[in-house]
């Protein structure tokens, strides 16, 4: 298979590089910091996270519309990048990040680590009467998606202030597609639809609740094709705000989720947040609401780097087979989403592919492959092999299958 240099270093970019033909990671030498650190371990660029808060901060304001940005809590949680992200502003300041929280654990791990509730959003899906408690206990501002949910909410808290999560029926996904698992033209769990509004109205009205935000998620890592799409679900939202402001609720929010992609594929171009603000602004700025976004991918995607060693190759049938010293359980985004998941040669990352290799980890299960038949330079035991984009959706949802532990992790605030 034959590729350019620029095709095979598509990813490269400030805080990842190739120098010297070697992958930099914040400036660090990726394989240096491996052998230091142990392996498997998550290396993050800890400045790529600010860079992408301050751009939709930034794109927000040029658009003139008052914006908010959190970060989705289930995409990232370490500790060491949380008190990096509440470093980034005060509480209530134009340059503070707020949290998405979905569950009751969410809403102790914010809370213990720094955020007041009032920066808190919780958007979750068939909540419990416990889930509820802790919610109202704290304080936390809830966005709730069924109708049947603000029946239950009611009773236990009559006379409160609520969100609605709506669902627009239509999505803004990858290659411009439509369909995305939050909304599209089949029913999915998520969301009131417009015609059951009403509905949801009578239901807040009998337990005399609040409604003053609308809240809506419907991207899946849509890029700058995907916003013709954005722009209609929006337009959507806008009908279904209005609306709710003619019935004479107080709408103070319009909270438009994440869904925002960063490139996972040579080819990919950056999204426009531009672009993205302007629309938000065409069709929520005559509300004269705070429009709030709370991106998980966008955010921290491509602040952090897998690294693991390579411990077994080894031809079998004609196909040639290399096992690394890690598994599905620390790194298992590219299982459950399909996420495209480019592997890299850390000592020579611009190194032309040569050969076709299967990639698998160290779980006892067949399905532990990272790739298969993916063309690779040549490489040898005791190698260390890069995943390049793994900020989000992996370390957040470690597990210990086959009691094998967590990844290490590494955060650098500067690079050299």
């Amino acid at each position: 298979m034959r590729t350019t240099q620029q095709q095979r270093t598509w990813w490269a970019r400030p805080g990842l590089e190739v120098r010297d033909g070697r992958l930099t990671i914040a400036g660090r030498d990726a394989e240096s910091v491996a052998r230091r650190r142990g392996t498997p371990v998550y290396v993050h660029d800890l400045v790529r996270v600010e860079e992408q808060v301050r751009a939709l901060q930034r794109a927000m304001r040029d658009a003139g519309i008052r914006g908010l940005v959190r970060l989705a809590l289930k995409a990232q949680r370490e500790p060491e990048l949380l008190a990096f992200v509440r470093a980034l502003g005060d509480p209530g300041s134009p340059e503070a990040v707020g949290l998405d929280v979905c569950s009751p654990g969410e809403v102790r791990w914010a809370i213990d680590h720094g955020w007041r509730p009032a920066e808190i959003s919780y958007t979750g899906t068939n909540l419990s009467d416990a889930d509820l408690d802790v919610a109202l206990r704290h304080g936390i501002h809830l966005n709730l998606d069924l109708i049947s949910q603000i029946d239950r909410l009611g009773r236990r808290a009559p006379g409160s202030t609520i969100g609605i999560r709506v669902n627009p029926r239509v999505g803004a996904s990858h290659g411009g597609g439509v369909e995305t698992p939050y909304t599209g033209a089949r029913p999915t769990k998520f969301g009131i639809f417009p015609e059951g509004l009403e509905q949801a109205l009578a239901a807040a009205r009998r337990h005399r609740l609040t409604i003053d935000t609308v809240h809506v998620h419907v991207g899946d890592g849509f890029l700058n094709d995907g916003l013709p799409v954005f722009e209609r679900s929006v337009e959507r939202v806008a009908e279904m705000t209005r609306f709710l402001v003619t019935q004479g609720f107080p709408i103070a929010e319009v909270n438009t989720g994440g869904g925002l992609g960063v490139p996972q594929r040579a080819g990919d171009r950056e999204l426009d947040v531009g672009a993205w603000a302007t629309i938000l602004k065409r069709h929520l700025g005559p509300f004269d609401v705070v429009v709030s976004t709370e991106p998980g991918d966008f955010l921290v995607k491509e602040a952090a780097v897998h690294l693991a060693e390579v411990v077994t190759l080894e031809a079998r049938d004609g196909a040639l087979f290399a096992g690394l010293d890690s598994g599905w359980n620390v790194m298992c985004e590219h299982f459950v989403y399909g996420s495209p998941l480019d592997l890299v040669l850390c000592r020579a990352a611009d190194a032309r592919s040569d050969r076709e290799v299967t990639v698998g980890g160290n779980i006892n299960e067949g399905h532990d492959l990272f790739a298969e038949d993916v063309p690779l330079p040549s490489f040898r035991e005791g190698d260390i092999l890069a995943a390049i984009n793994v900020g989000s959706y992996n370390a957040s949802m470690t597990s210990e299958h086959c009691l094998r532990p967590p990844a290490r992790a590494v955060f650098f605030e500067d690079r050299i």
